[in-house]
């Protein structure tokens, strides 16, 4: 499927792994409108830092998830939609649970009837590797167990059910589209990688973490939103939950000595108690299989992580990025 062909709505473009699919998207010369989440300073995330004549080419619609009619209103005239919208950070999801139900499955919902309603040809819905839980085997395929150990994980596990459910009753085009752990540039600082490298770059010598023992796999931002757009391209991920996985695996603990050994390493690591999940909420081990994602469209990374965390080193380096980022603080 040609996407320049397209007209493409991107929900959460304000965010992440939004903006740099915005920025992907307008590199294939494609059509977007970006909801962003409004709000009364006008800001759209970001979206902001894009250049000047890269947002002149995107409109922009801002709204609420969470609102059935805002969302209907940017659905209309769409051909696809890439649902990136969500409530993500795992500790805000233990005090605050309601919210991730209303953003995360209701607002899923709200996209979903919007596409049923408009007769739009493709939803791709935003999964997470955390539906998986700890693995109970590896590498993790699609066909592994789900397991909500957080309320975040448990939301998101609805949201990917509520899409099987539309394609399965109302033949609605819904993939799934699951990311293991992404990093890079404009990442939240409550992630590991952003809070490492802030601490470091502020010139700090003892790096305040939480579990050291914990494995991920992680994608550096490039290539799992190369791996959106396979799927997006490909008519045959449609009823499909597809991985977007590296099959590479590293513990927290060895992903903070590759960091610290490119910015100081003589810093050294500290267990902060603040910063632990409760234990029977950590997952220990992830490890995906990205067999599914390769056999059906050919995507593969292009990043090694060594080379992933030295381009987004050289981003916090820039004194505009960096100080956006309240380095000494435990971010949730």
């Amino acid at each position: 499927m040609d996407l320049t062909n397209q007209q493409l709505l991107v929900t959460g473009a304000d965010g992440f792994i939004g903006s740099h699919l915005v920025e992907a998207l307008l590199e294939k010369g494609c059509k977007i409108m970006a909801f962003v989440c409004y709000n009364s300073f006008n800001s759209w995330g970001w979206l902001d830092t894009l250049p000047e004549e890269k947002l002149a080419k995107v409109d922009v619609f801002a709204g609420d998830i969470r609102d059935p009619n805002g969302v209907r209103k940017a659905m209309e005239g769409m051909d696809m939609v890439f649902h990136l919208a969500a409530l993500i950070a795992i500790p805000f999801s233990y005090h605050s649970p309601d919210s991730y139900v209303d953003t995360n499955i209701k607002g899923t919902l709200n996209i979903l009837q919007a596409a049923r309603d408009t007769g739009c040809e493709r939803v791709l819905i935003t999964s997470t590797s955390e539906v998986y839980g700890t693995a109970q085997y590896v590498p993790i395929d699609e066909r592994h167990p789900f397991q909500g150990q957080s309320p975040y994980a448990a939301t998101k596990i609805g949201a990917d059910r509520i899409g099987e459910s539309f394609y399965r009753s109302f033949d609605t085009p819904v993939t799934i589209v699951r990311p293991f752990n992404t990093y890079g540039p404009r990442q939240s600082a409550r992630a590991v990688i952003p809070t490492v490298i802030t601490q470091l770059l502020a010139g700090a010598t003892e790096i305040k973490l939480g579990s050291m023992h914990p494995t991920r796999d992680f994608n550096y931002v490039k290539d799992t939103v190369g791996g959106f757009i396979a799927i997006a391209e490909t008519q045959a991920t449609i009823g499909e939950e597809i991985n977007i996985a590296s099959q590479q695996e590293i513990s927290i603990g060895q992903l903070a000595r590759e960091i610290i050994d490119q910015i100081n390493p003589a810093a050294k690591i500290v267990i902060d108690d603040m910063r632990m999940r409760p234990e029977k909420s950590e997952v220990e081990r992830l490890l995906g299989s990205s067999e599914k994602i390769r056999r059906l469209t050919g995507w593969q990374p292009g990043y090694t992580l060594h080379r992933g965390i030295g381009e987004t080193i050289a981003w916090f380096k820039d004194e505009g990025n960096l100080r956006r980022y309240k380095w000494n603080l435990y971010n949730v």
